[in-house]
């Protein structure tokens, strides 16, 4: 059963869509609230309630211009120096303590044999998820628009190991990142299953700050590797933790978002919702 939270996060992505993909013309609050068959003054609520900031502003962050801006300074020092001087204390910068731990080569090939996973559903700001543990830490986290396809993708990347369909404390750790308040928030220990360049390529884009955007290119060059980006993308592509491990944050170099796993209006509510917090502290 639906739940208030889903009804509108489904409602708000409907009207995100709309923006993105006619954010040229500038739609007004009217048109964008007779898409999702709301009036104006109720749109206006719902929307400013879970983005923090109008439909209008949040237009502004959906554009060309804003992304090209952001690329533009490329290390997005404003946003590291406002995480730096209004997050070090009971509002942490997720990205900061989260640890990646790769897999060992017999965890690797025998696809997670004698690994128990514990996994579970929840939702987050941005619809539902699957997100999965190890003794040692996240081994995955999808949205999950699908309950059943996303177990079925989650037992593709282990298709030997012991399920069970529980929340234990490290899941529970790592759910506060979809909260405004992170003083929750411990350390998230990551346990995935990569190529050494994989890893790599993840852990450098948990050095994208929120707000903050990167090109394929510009990660290419972080890890020291810079005619890469194809292969760059595809470990993007392939990264196994959504919203922790932030893809969403990498884009094309013509300051277009270009396309992501878990579908371009999340990437698009989530990259605006970021610029939207960031900007509230700067």
């Amino acid at each position: 059963m639906e739940t208030q939270e889903s009804i509108n996060y489904e409602r708000i992505a409907e009207a995100i869509n709309y923006i993105r993909l006619n954010f040229k013309e500038q739609p007004n609050l009217d048109e964008v609230a007779e898409k999702v068959n709301l009036s104006p003054f109720h749109f206006q609520r719902m929307f400013t309630e879970w983005a923090g900031i109008s439909p209008k502003k949040f237009l502004q962050y959906l554009s060309l211009e804003y992304a090209k801006s952001v690329l533009k300074e490329k290390q997005a020092t404003l946003f590291d120096a406002a995480f730096a001087t209004g997050l070090s204390g009971t509002g942490r910068l997720h990205d900061l303590f989260v640890n990646i731990e790769g897999m060992t080569p017999a965890e690797y090939k025998n696809g997670g044999k004698e690994l128990r996973i514990n996994y579970s559903f929840a939702e987050s700001r941005f619809g539902n998820i699957i997100v999965a543990s190890t003794l040692k830490g996240i081994c995955y986290l999808a949205f999950a628009d699908d309950r059943e396809e996303a177990f079925d993708q989650l037992q593709e990347q282990f298709p030997n190991a012991e399920y069970h369909q529980v929340v234990d404390l490290t899941q529970q750790n790592a759910l506060y990142i979809f909260k405004k308040d992170w003083s929750k928030l411990s350390t998230i220990k990551l346990h995935l299953k990569g190529t050494p360049f994989q890893l790599k390529v993840w852990q450098a884009l948990l050095q994208i700050p929120m707000g903050g955007l990167h090109t394929y290119g510009l990660v290419a060059q972080n890890i020291h590797l810079p005619k890469a980006s194809r292969a760059v993308g595809s470990a993007i592509g392939d990264n196994p933790v959504a919203f922790l491990i932030p893809c969403h944050r990498v884009i094309r170099s013509t300051g277009e978002f270009g396309q992501y796993h878990w579908g371009a209006t999340r990437k698009s509510a989530i990259i605006g919702w970021e610029a939207a917090r960031a900007n509230a502290i700067a």
